[in-house]
Parts: structure tokens; C-alpha cells; sequence
């Protein structure tokens, strides 16, 4: 399997904003593919498009903005934690 294409700053900071917005709604900490799944939710419901890269690309903005979330159990869960509300 392909590592997903690298996106840019601005999408990735949207993506991550929209995390920690799901996040934040099931009350701070959530396994990743139910954040994943949320995630494609509230972007269909905005009318935005949902392509099959979208899944590694909210991981990869998981990644990037690392200073607002955490891996709770240690590196390699799949269980994300808000740390920090985006500014």
C-alpha cells in the first residue's frame, strides 16, 4: 500500500481543525476510524467532497498538528486524544 500524496498546509490545518472538532464532540478522546468516519460525515454534510484519499490524509493532519492531539495509550494506538483546542 501507497502512502497517501502529500497535502497541503492549509487542507491538512482544515482537516486537523475538523478533528478536533469531532474530538472535542465525543468528549476528548475516540478511536481513529470512528474520527476517520465522523470526520467524511461532517464533510458530507457541508456538501464538501469525500474521495477515498481523505481517510490517510486525516490521519496525516493527525499527525502533522501533534501539538493539539495525542495517542493516549503510546505510539502505535489507535486511540486519539484532544490535547489542545486549535487557536
Amino acid at each position: 500500500m501507497s502512502a497517501a500524496p502529500a497535502k497541503s498546509p492549509g487542507f491538512l490545518e482544515s482537516l486537523a481543525r475538523d478533528v478536533a472538532l469531532v474530538l472535542k464532540s465525543l468528549g476528548g478522546s475516540a478511536h481513529q476510524d470512528t474520527v476517520i468516519d465522523c470526520v467524511r460525515a461532517l464533510k458530507r454534510s457541508r456538501g464538501e467532497p469525500v474521495t477515498q484519499d481523505l481517510g490517510p490524509a486525516i490521519v496525516q493532519a493527525f499527525e502533522a498538528f501533534s501539538d493539539w492531539f495525542a495517542r493516549p495509550f503510546g505510539d502505535g494506538s489507535r486511540r486519539w486524544a484532544l490535547i489542545a483546542e486549535p487557536t
